[in-house]
């Protein structure tokens, strides 16, 4: 009897179990979206109801843990209960092992089953795209650099004399490496650079178009700066000796034309003549007056 009380007690705690945790929906359309070596898992977000923010986990399995660890599952440290319905595998991938990997929802104490990739997937099934080249020319030298190169990839770059393909040089480039330079190279010449990555399994990317470059060399760059100076310094000259030349050869009516001085206004010119006009009025009284006193005193004594 005690058994069989225990027996239903514990179907009824595995049931109510069930109910709690097992009433989400899954995760649909699991894919893996691997370009250049960066891996993202995608699936479409939950469409049931849920009172908070709905929230994802992912879950991967290697060969290793799959075979040595008996199907041991490892959490992907950056996608545990996030908002997102994206998780960035990239470093969790470390390997060119076959993964397994698998995503569940979560709306607050409700978990979903776990949906898992259609198929275990390896990074050497990434789409590999042109690199991004730029190439610089200085003095006699090419410098070429990428963008964004994946870490495990390296660039294999192509140099051939225009007219001469036939005696291309292939360079390999790694991705640690910012610059890769080509020295030495003929003065006057142009070249052709193209690049393409390369993974260590062997696969290829598509190529970049042909960039091509004329070296001036570093005589071509010499001779600018003097030249520059020296043209400059005659212009100078040039216009310092016609402007002596037309002051000492102006003549008397011509320089007057280039000098003439604009006459005052009428207002202001006639205020002066009449402040001019009553000084000198002023300084002819004031010689008057010792006349007009002698005169004066002459008339009293007579």
């Amino acid at each position: 009897m005690a058994g069989t009380l225990r027996c239903i007690l514990a179907l009824l705690i595995l049931l109510d179990f069930t109910n709690d945790i097992w009433t989400l929906p899954a995760p649909s359309s699991v894919s893996m979206d691997s370009v250049n070596m960066r891996h993202v898992l995608r699936w479409r977000p939950l469409q049931a109801a849920c009172n908070t923010t709905v929230l994802y986990s992912v879950q991967y399995q290697g060969e290793f843990e799959l075979l040595v660890r008996n199907g041991l599952w490892l959490d992907a440290a950056e996608c545990q209960r996030i908002p997102l319905t994206h998780c960035d595998l990239t470093f969790d991938l470390g390997s060119d092992s076959s993964y397994s990997l698998r995503v569940r929802a979560q709306c607050s104490s409700q978990l979903s089953v776990w949906t898992r990739l259609s198929r275990p997937f390896n990074r050497r099934d990434t789409v590999l795209t042109a690199p991004e080249m730029k190439v610089v020319m200085l003095d006699n030298t090419l410098q070429v650099s990428f963008d964004n190169l994946p870490l495990t990839a390296t660039a294999s770059v192509t140099l051939w004399e225009k007219e001469h393909e036939q005696k291309a040089v292939v360079y390999q480039m790694p991705a640690e490496e910012e610059l890769l330079h080509f020295a030495a190279l003929q003065e006057g010449a142009v070249y052709c650079v193209q690049a393409q990555l390369v993974l260590h399994s062997g696969l290829r990317s598509s190529s970049t178009a042909p960039r091509c470059v004329s070296l001036t060399g570093p005589d071509a760059a010499a001779w600018k700066a003097p030249t520059t100076v020296t043209v400059t310094a005659v212009v100078m000259l040039g216009l310092l000796f016609a402007l002596f030349w037309s002051i000492v050869h102006c003549r008397p009516d011509s320089c007057q034309s280039y000098f003439h001085k604009e006459p005052l206004p009428q207002s202001l010119k006639g205020n002066w003549d009449i402040q001019m006009l009553m000084v000198g009025q002023e300084e002819e009284l004031i010689e008057a007056v010792p006349e007009l006193l002698s005169t004066s005193t002459e008339q009293k004594a007579s």
